[in-house]
């Protein structure tokens, strides 16, 4: 199902450097018969926040570990600066980790949770060089007036904050988190989310996250790696992720996507003509370098629209008939399940404003789905 992807050559303005301050080289990881990591091959850029995303199992956090020093590959080898650091042991690489559930101390209060590695130093710091070092960690996550309490007298996002400025006060050249924010709330997790990416952006260390939430890795990323069984799927940024997944697996983890069954009747630039299953011919993207006859076709739900059957076509439009079967209304937008004749099931999401302006379709209703000419992308067949 997954197949070899090379990295992809995006560039992001805040990253100022492109050189690599880690890399996976075919880096394999072995638990008896279980087959956990399988010859990653990765680059992660200086300075950039980079997400390893996919379902449990996938892969992502062997992966986070190999790098933190808690698992050393089978086979292949892990790199820092250049540097093979496979044998070397976590607490001597130029890295730290903030873990799911923080792993803070309850007996130390929180300016002595913050200042523990500074005190396993040696040879050791003075006791005014790690109170400064402290203070300046807690300023930077905003919790400077926090320094006497204790961890049970915290919130949830100040048990973060503490773990983050507990990591960040080594300076370490990557900072690691393992699905630092599933712990939290919805909105606390938003808010997280943005400070988060507010300290990368201000510190200008490299971060790698391991999560299985689409949406926190679409929002936070400079690049994502999609992980499954294994192996990696395909690395780009977010935008080329969602508009040019590889393969079914990548198009249905990022996002929501109807994948729809064709055959291609014709290829020209860059562009392919495909026979849908009821025979209407629609004009789309096409992605796979290969002659396959036979394709799949990924769309995403906001793509489509809905109009009443007696409804004029917009010009380049092709219309499929269908019967609206579920609709779900969301505040911002309305989700519409649909059956199109010939071709099965579609979802199509229609923005508040589309919906108020074309109107809103009850279940049961006889609708028409319109697919603009181009809309849609060609997958190549997973492997």
């Amino acid at each position: 199902m997954i197949q070899d992807a090379t990295m992809a050559e995006t560039t992001s303005a805040h990253v100022a450097a492109q050189d690599a301050v880690a890399e996976f080289s075919g880096a394999t990881k072995r638990f008896g018969e279980v087959l956990a990591a399988d010859r990653i091959n990765l680059r992660i850029r200086r300075g950039e926040f980079l997400s390893f995303l996919g379902p449990s199992g996938c892969g992502k956090t062997t992966a986070l570990r190999m790098l933190a020093g808690f698992e050393t590959p089978t086979e292949g080898s892990v790199l820092i600066d250049g540097h093979d650091v496979s044998a070397v042991p976590a607490h001597k690489r130029p890295v730290n980790m903030v873990f799911q559930h923080y792993a803070l101390f309850p007996h130390m209060t929180v300016a002595q949770n913050v200042g523990y590695g500074l005190r396993q130093r040696r040879p050791r710091l003075s006791r005014s060089d790690i109170a400064q070092k402290v203070d300046k960690a807690l300023a930077t996550v905003r919790l400077e007036a926090f320094g006497e309490r204790r961890i049970w007298e915290l919130s949830g996002g100040q048990q973060q904050r503490v773990a983050l400025a507990r990591a960040i006060i080594n300076e370490p050249q990557i900072l690691l988190l393992d699905e630092p924010m599933a712990a939290l709330d919805a909105k606390l997790r938003g808010e997280m989310q943005r400070e988060l990416l507010e300290l990368q952006r201000s510190l200008n260390i490299t971060f790698v996250l391991v999560t299985h939430d689409q949406e926190e890795a679409l929002s936070m990323s400079d690049r994502i790696c999609i992980m499954g069984k294994g192996r990696i799927a395909q690395v780009g940024s977010p935008q080329e992720l969602y508009d040019r997944p590889s393969n079914r697996y990548v198009a249905d983890f990022v996002g929501k996507a109807n994948i729809v069954a064709g055959q291609i009747a014709g290829r020209q630039g860059g562009m392919a003509q495909v026979v849908l299953g009821n025979g209407t011919k629609v004009i789309v993207h096409d992605l796979p370098a290969d002659n396959r006859q036979h394709a799949e076709i990924a769309i995403r739900p906001e793509a489509l629209s809905i109009a009443p059957q007696e409804a004029p076509l917009p010009e380049g439009t092709v219309a499929l008939a269908s019967r609206v079967t579920h609709r779900t209304f969301l505040g911002d937008r309305t989700e519409y399940l649909l059956v199109a004749d010939g071709i099965g099931p579609l979802q199509v999401n229609a923005p508040r404003q589309a919906a108020r302006a074309l109107g809103e379709h009850d279940v049961g209703a006889q609708v028409h789905i319109l697919w603009p000419v181009g809309t849609g992308l060609v997958l190549a067949a997973d492997t």
